[in-house]
């Protein structure tokens, strides 16, 4: 595996890929060699500590296949009904190719007829890795880029009457001070 084809790994991500290697059927299994590539090229990391660029599992990657258009997919464990166009599955030798890959890295894999594609990733749209470290830094009101104005829970991204988007405040519940039936 080359210095441009090295992943990082969520420990549960490396150890699903062990799992899928474990389970290939046969030496000719289109996805082996790229298991066994991504498991020997591997730093695995704790899920706290993966940079919020780096592909894991259920991230919403941007990608490009040689020098074609950008797709954006989400990586998944399996196939997700419902999501038909949306999901790329790690099944599929293009998801597992870009699980640990980092934006501006690229993966080169061969397709069912013997030539090769060379995946690029463009952008990490959405990693849950990161959204849970922001969600936290939220929660416990620490400083830093996940740290945001209390007061603001969402944020309106595009308004449908093209007027400006503005942010949506929170509004605090009224002062209670009904002590609840535990009281009595």
């Amino acid at each position: 595996m080359s210095n441009e084809e090295t992943c990082l790994l969520t420990a549960k991500d490396y150890t699903i890929l062990e799992v899928m290697l474990e389970r290939c059927l046969g030496r000719d299994d289109p996805i082996a060699e790229i298991l066994k590539r991504k498991i020997d090229g591997a730093s695995v990391m704790f899920r706290d500590d993966i940079p919020p660029m780096v592909v894991t599992l259920s991230s919403r990657v941007s990608y490009r296949v040689d020098d074609g258009p950008a797709e954006t997919r989400i990586i998944a464990h399996d196939e997700m009904r419902g999501l038909v166009g949306s999901v790329l599955s790690i099944t599929n030798p293009r998801g597992l190719a870009l699980m640990g890959l980092a934006e501006g890295q690229s993966m080169v894999i061969r397709r069912a007829d013997g030539t090769e594609e060379k995946l690029t990733v463009q952008e990490v749209v959405y990693q849950p890795e990161a959204a849970k470290r922001e969600t936290e830094g939220l929660k416990l009101g620490l400083g830093g880029p996940a740290s945001k104005p209390r007061g603001t829970i969402l944020r309106l991204v595009h308004s449908a009457d093209g007027l400006p988007a503005t942010p949506i405040e929170r509004v605090p519940a009224p002062l209670d001070d009904d002590p609840g039936p535990s009281a009595a």
